[in-house]
C-alpha cells in the first residue's frame, strides 16, 4: 500500500472520488434537463477517464485533436465530434481513415477546408456528417448566427457532406471576473445558437444537433430547450481558476501537483521542485488575469506560489507558516488542461492512498508512426 506522500516529485495526482462525483453530477445534470452529454476530451487526454465518463453517461465525445480522435477509435469508442476545421491533405487523410471505422462529425466555419474534405472523400465514396461553428462572443472560430444559412447553402453542395447541425464555444466566458458576468455569456451564447437555428429552420435546414459546451455556463444553458448537446471539458477535475470563478469551491478540484520543499531561500521563500513545466504559466485563458499566483496550495492559505521556473516554482509565505524543507504539498493548477498535458499518467487516489496509475495516452505523438512512414516515403 502506497500513500501519495511517499511518491517521488513532482507527482501528477487525482482524487478519484473528486472525479467521479464531478462526473457523477454533469451526467446528471445533463439527463435531468434532456441534454445530450459529449465532453471535450483535451482536458484529460485519457482513455480511462474517457471510460469513465461513459459510464456516467457520456454518449460521444469531442476531440481537439486528431491523436485524441485516434485514440478513441482505437478504445472503441464510436461517436467523436472533430472539435475545430481540418486542412492540409496529410491531415484530412486521418479523418477519411477515422471515418471508415467510427461516426466521426466534422466542423466547419468556411468553406476552404470543407472544399478540401469533398476532395479527399468524393473519390472513396465517403460520407461525413458536419456541423457549423457559430461565433457567439469568442471571436475565434465561427461565422455570426445570421451568416450560417449562407454558409449551409455553400456546404450543401459538396455531395461528400451532410450537415447535421450547430455548435458554439463560449470560451469568453474565462475572460470575466464575476458570476453576473457568467450569466450574460451564457445569454449571448444562447442567443446566437437560438438566432442560427432559427434561420436555418425558415431556410429549410433541418438542424439536428445544437451543441456547446463550456463548464462556467453549463449549468445555464442545460435548461435551454434549444440546446440539444453539451460539450464540457474542465469539470471532470476543475482548478483554480473555475474557483476563482464562483464555480465550484476548492473542495471539489480533483487534480493537483505535488511538489517537495528544496529550499528556503529567505525568511519568507520557498522553492518547490515544480515548475512552469508541471503548471503552465496560466493566470486565466484570454489575456484575464484571474487568479493571483500560479495555483493554490492545498491547506496552506498561507502561502502564495508567486512565480515559476521551469523546473522549479518560487513561493512566499504572507503570513507565518510550518512550511519547511523536505515537506511535500499539493498545488492546485490554475489551468487543469495544460498541467495534465504536462505528464505522462495520473496516480489515482482515495483517502491518500494510491490506487491506479492512470495513463495520459492521446496526448501529442500518437500518430508518431504514421508520421515516420510519411517521412521513409518522401
Amino acid at each position: 500500500m502506497t500513500r501519495i506522500n511517499q511518491l517521488i516529485t513532482p507527482s501528477f495526482l487525482v482524487d478519484l472520488d473528486k472525479m467521479e462525483q464531478n462526473s457523477s453530477n454533469t451526467a446528471e445534470l445533463c439527463k435531468n434537463n434532456g441534454k445530450m452529454l459529449c465532453p471535450m476530451v483535451k482536458t484529460h487526454k485519457s482513455m480511462a477517464i474517457a471510460n469513465l465518463q461513459k459510464a456516467h453517461g457520456a454518449a460521444g465525445f469531442m476531440a481537439g485533436t486528431l491523436d485524441e480522435a485516434e485514440e478513441l477509435v482505437q478504445h472503441g469508442f464510436q461517436d467523436i465530434t472533430l472539435a475545430y476545421p481540418v486542412a492540409a491533405v496529410e491531415n484530412l487523410e486521418r479523418v477519411a481513415a477515422l471515418a471508415k471505422q467510427a461516426h466521426i462529425i466534422a466542423s466547419f466555419d468556411g468553406i476552404e477546408a470543407a472544399l478540401q474534405l469533398q476532395k479527399l472523400l468524393e473519390p472513396q465514396r465517403l460520407q461525413i456528417e458536419y456541423l457549423i461553428i457559430i461565433d457567439c462572443g469568442l471571436h475565434r472560430f465561427g461565422v455570426k448566427p445570421n451568416k450560417a444559412v449562407e454558409l449551409a447553402r455553400e456546404l450543401s453542395r459538396l455531395s461528400a457532406l451532410t450537415f447535421k447541425g450547430i455548435s458554439t464555444h463560449p470560451g469568453h466566458v474565462y475572460g470575466v471576473s464575476k458570476l453576473s458576468d457568467i450569466e450574460r455569456v451564457a445569454q449571448e451564447e444562447m442567443a446566437a445558437m437560438e438566432m442560427a437555428k432559427e434561420c436555418l429552420v425558415k431556410a429549410g435546414f433541418a438542424v439536428e444537433i445544437v451543441a456547446t459546451g463550456s463548464t462556467p455556463t453549463l449549468p445555464l444553458v442545460a435548461q435551454n430547450k434549444t440546446i440539444t448537446t453539451l460539450r464540457p471539458g474542465n469539470y471532470v477535475f476543475y482548478d483554480a481558476i473555475q474557483v476563482a470563478l464562483g464555480i465550484v469551491p476548492l473542495e471539489r478540484c480533483a487534480l493537483t501537483v505535488q511538489a517537495t520543499i528544496i529550499a528556503n531561500s529567505g525568511e519568507n521563500i520557498f522553492i518547490m521542485d515544480a515548475g512552469s513545466k508541471c503548471f503552465g504559466l496560466d493566470q486565466g485563458a484570454h489575456s484575464a488575469s484571474l487568479v493571483k499566483g500560479y495555483g493554490i496550495v492545498k491547506e496552506h492559505p498561507e502561502l502564495l506560489v508567486e512565480g515559476l521556473s521551469e523546473e522549479v516554482g518560487k513561493i512566499r509565505a504572507t503570513s507565518p507558516t510550518s512550511l519547511k524543507v523536505g515537506d511535500k504539498i499539493e498545488v492546485i493548477p490554475n489551468h487543469v488542461c495544460a498541467a495534465v498535458n504536462m505528464s505522462s499518467f495520473l496516480f489515482g487516489h482515495r483517502n491518500g492512498i494510491v490506487e491506479k496509475v492512470i495513463d495520459i495516452d492521446a496526448r501529442g505523438g500518437t500518430n508518431r508512426k504514421l508520421t515516420t512512414s510519411i517521412i521513409w516515403k518522401k
